[in-house]
């Protein structure tokens, strides 16, 4: 979804037009695989962050328009909502002190970033959703000023055909309805992207949906929606909703969400392609020039533009990506489950878990996913996401007896998770002081219980405690978030509460 469209009107040939091209792009792929057309293994990985635009009263500012003028960087784009940013990180080789050299990244990347904010009286804030969102600042009028955004809310509105409803119970219940996908707009991310074989890539997907419940356990941080307490980490239920396409009438009879986990355990990277083609109509019907088929016949390398466009429309939460680099195809899985912040060491301690523990997962002899249903895997997303720190998972037993047992998230992570995390980050060569470094933060979080959800909640309880009433105690949980994060000590290390009392005015 990264290149401009132009928004436009689509007939019904369009949509069959586009199914035929997606069809031909498909058995395209198809041939690409078969023939061993892509890249060799580099170990490459990549990195984006969502980024909030707020004031220095906490809440949202609708400016990213002019703040990226001010940036004037190609690293930086608009995303979704005039209150949002994206920084995006070069690809860097896994092994070393990369993870060391990201974070020295990040820290050059965003500072610049808040300092050009800055001159417009804002601030970059890295939360998964900024507390201080009012239903208000979702609505269509602070979409980004992109044609592409323009276009996509157009079309998932048709197809929906009636408003959107949010319907999330957890510590509290919210229920809503909104005319756009704006409220999706609250859900700021952090995107690993990591380069993958075809002959890999099952076993590396499979890994990463295995290894979503325990990123969410330990990175939640998306507690709050319109000034009500939720899930630990609220996006995936928010995201899910504000893009459903499905009317009740068709979510009754089964028809999949263009947001979900999955349904099964993949064989090749051809399979989820394969699936966005049979269970998702085309949202954007806009055809390329070139014919796939073609272009492999004469030895080239097609774009599969159809599919690639298709595919950025299916918000699968570990999704497949096609890519052309140096005129070499390649595949990648992206991850999407993680939060954005707290900190520059939590989004990187977070980066590194995911892939020491992908790695170690993939090359087990006896593969988690061949023990582990697909639905206790499901589950087990949905009760990280409900509960964060204190979510309990299915997980396979040990011996001979087979089957599954309840274990607490925080104990899987300690006593198997992290460990087979050091010895995949072994594997890809990374340096043992920034291995101990940053799942040192994964082994701190776990032993205190605690996270970015843990804090934003704490304080803001203290801060009703203190007698506050709930939109000023969201603010000033807001502005204290922001302080610390800029300071940058791992979450784990925050002081629960305000420093002072906070005028109620």
């Amino acid at each position: 979804m990264g290149e401009k469209v132009v928004a436009g009107a689509f007939d019904l040939s369009d949509r069959q037009r586009y199914r035929d091209r997606l069809r031909r792009c498909l058995d395209g792929l198809g041939r690409l695989l078969e023939h061993g057309r892509f890249d060799r293994p580099r170990n490459l990985m990549g990195l984006e962050i969502e980024l909030n635009l707020v004031g220095p009263d906490g809440m949202p500012k609708m400016l990213n328009a002019q703040v990226l003028e001010r940036i004037a960087s190609r690293d930086f784009q608009t995303e979704l909502a005039m209150f949002n940013l994206e920084v995006n990180i070069a690809p860097h080789r896994l092994g070393g002190r990369v993870f060391d050299q990201l974070a020295e990244e990040l820290r050059t990347s965003l500072a610049y970033a808040d300092r050009k904010a800055g001159e417009l009286a804002a601030g970059i804030a890295m939360i998964g959703i900024l507390p201080t969102l009012d239903r208000d600042d979702l609505v269509s009028s602070n979409l980004s000023d992109v044609d592409r955004y323009t276009l996509l809310n157009d079309q998932i509105v048709a197809a929906r055909g009636e408003d959107f409803a949010l319907d999330i119970a957890g510590v509290e219940r919210l229920t809503c309805t909104s005319k756009s996908i704006a409220p999706e707009a609250a859900c700021t991310s952090v995107q690993l992207h990591l380069q993958v074989t075809p002959d890999r890539f099952a076993d590396v997907w499979n890994a990463a949906q295995v290894a979503s419940a325990a990123q969410i356990a330990v990175g939640a941080n998306s507690p709050f929606l319109f000034g009500r307490e939720l899930w630990r980490e609220s996006r995936p239920p928010l995201f899910q909703q504000s893009t459903d396409t499905r009317p009740p009438e068709l979510q009754a009879q089964g028809v999949r969400p263009r947001t979900w986990f999955g349904e099964r355990w993949i064989s090749s990277a051809y399979d989820l392609f394969e699936e966005n083609l049979r269970y998702f109509p085309a949202l954007l019907p806009i055809c390329d020039d070139e014919d796939p088929l073609a272009v492999i016949d004469a030895g080239g390398v097609p774009a599969l533009s159809e599919l690639v466009l298709h595919n950025g429309t299916v918000y699968r939460w570990n999704r497949p990506v096609y890519g052309i680099a140096d005129g070499v195809p390649h595949l990648r899985v992206e991850n999407r489950v993680l939060p954005a912040g707290p900190t520059i060491v939590d989004v990187i301690a977070n980066a590194a878990f995911y892939y020491g523990l992908v790695r170690a997962l993939a090359e087990e002899s006896r593969p988690v996913w061949t023990r582990l249903p697909f639905e206790a895997a499901a589950a087990n997303f949905d009760a990280a996401c409900r509960y964060g720190v204190e979510a309990r998972f299915q997980w396979p037993r040990h011996g001979r007896h087979g089957g599954t047992t309840e274990v607490d998230a925080v104990d899987l992570v300690l006593d198997e998770l992290l460990p087979l995390a050091e010895v995949g980050l072994d594997a890809w060569g990374v340096e043992p002081a920034d291995r101990d470094l940053y799942l040192g933060v994964i082994e701190q979080r776990c032993r205190r219980r605690f996270n970015g959800a843990s804090w934003q909640v704490a304080t803001f309880h203290r801060a009703l405690e203190a007698g506050l009433s709930r939109d000023v105690a969201l603010a000033a949980t807001t502005r204290r978030y922001c302080e610390l994060m800029h300071v940058g000590e791992p979450v784990h290390a925050w002081p629960v509460g305000l420093p002072e009392p906070v005028p109620l005015g």
